[in-house]
């Protein structure tokens, strides 16, 4: 009886101490951030990923410890690769700065690597907010409802940068499955898109957020004026029943391997990292409250409120998908790139007015007379 009297004494002891250690570090990451202001650096200078950053800032302070002051700051700039580099090489490793980085890092890591100094894997990833499936939308009057009928007749479909959803999905399908989409390419935006669509200049649009259309255009689904093709993502949760994955119209398991590569990035939605070092206490302790902040009440319904998309991620789902990412073995990765090819493409001005077309031309400075 003493002997085991003494063992529960012992073990009280043990367990007192470690919550009274669990307590320290609490108490040493709430007096790190009181007082302090964090940045959230964002990889681009406008649209969604800006306003949820701003939203996050308003936000997020409460599930820290300490409640430091958050800030959002945009660095855009070669495609998100400057804030990138930036958070890995120059950013204060002490857990006051964390980023909104674009959900293609990592894949451009391993495909391109023009500018990349930093190692998608070695950031220390928070969670995020998810996004939308991006869709193929396909104008109802063209008679387009499946992919099976796309490699049977070209498909007009509009198209705005070389490296946008807009092209690089009808190009890897054309390269790989066969089909005929017709990219005409040059649009300002994804905007005058929509409008070419209306105009009956082009009849599909690719990468068009699920969440963005169901804003847009509510009639164009109920009337039949739009039918979608196909979705990119890795799960129907993020986009509408019964409409095929991308990576489900593959003809073989390398197909759908290559296709599920494509997929991974609108599968990390809208990331968050933290650099590599920051301290363990601190870094838990940001993972813990993105998560939190993710099923606050308050949060869901700002998200809601402006029209953004909240499908949440935690760390570790994130950390999984870039690994798996940039650990894709080089030949599948060189097959990739292979059918990231663009052949064929026609530029919209001999559809369209040249202010809906293209870039703006810079007026000619006049000389000043002396």
């Amino acid at each position: 009886m003493k002997k085991l009297g003494t063992f529960a004494a012992a073990t009280a002891l043990g367990l007192m101490a470690l919550t009274g250690a669990s307590a320290a570090r609490a108490d040493a990451v709430s007096d790190f951030y009181k007082g302090k202001t964090a940045t959230v650096i964002v990889s681009t200078g406008a649209g969604s990923y800006v306003l949820i950053a701003q939203t996050i800032a308003n936000h997020f302070p409460r599930f820290i410890p300490g409640q430091p002051t958050m800030i959002a700051k945009a660095m855009p700039g070669a495609g998100h690769v400057n804030a990138t580099n930036y958070m890995y090489n120059n950013a204060p490793k002490d857990g006051t700065f964390i980023a909104s980085i674009g959900n293609s890092i990592p894949q451009h890591e391993v495909t391109d690597g023009k500018g990349v100094r930093f190692e998608s894997a070695k950031f220390n990833w928070i969670g995020s907010t998810g996004i939308s499936n991006l869709m193929a939308v396909v104008n109802g009057s063209a008679g387009i409802k499946t992919i099976s009928d796309a490699k049977k007749k070209d498909v007009l479909s509009g198209g705005t940068g070389a490296g946008s959803g807009t092209v690089l999905y009808p190009t890897i399908l054309n390269n790989m499955l066969g089909t005929k989409f017709k990219i005409i390419i040059g649009y300002r935006s994804a905007g005058d898109v929509d409008l070419a669509m209306e105009r009956g200049e082009v009849q599909a649009r690719h990468g068009y957020s699920y969440g963005s259309f169901e804003r847009a255009h509510p009639d164009w689904i109920a009337t039949g004026r739009a039918n979608f093709l196909y979705q990119v993502g890795l799960s129907e949760r993020m986009g509408p029943k019964g409409v095929p994955l991308m990576i489900d119209l593959a003809e073989n398991p390398e197909q759908k391997e290559i296709l599920r590569f494509f997929s991974r990035t609108v599968a990390l939605g809208r990331p968050y990292l933290a650099p590599p070092g920051v301290p363990a206490d601190r870094l838990a302790a940001l993972r813990a409250g993105f998560t939190q902040m993710t099923q606050d009440p308050k949060f869901v319904a700002d998200m809601k409120k402006r029209h953004l998309d909240l499908f949440p991620q935690d760390w570790k789902e994130v950390s999984e998908n870039v690994e798996a990412l940039v650990r894709t073995p080089k030949p599948l990765i060189a097959k990739a790139v292979a059918v990231m090819e663009r052949k064929g493409m026609v530029d919209c001005k001999v559809f369209t007015n040249p202010k809906n077309c293209g870039s703006k031309k810079k007026k000619k400075r006049k000389k000043k007379e002396g």
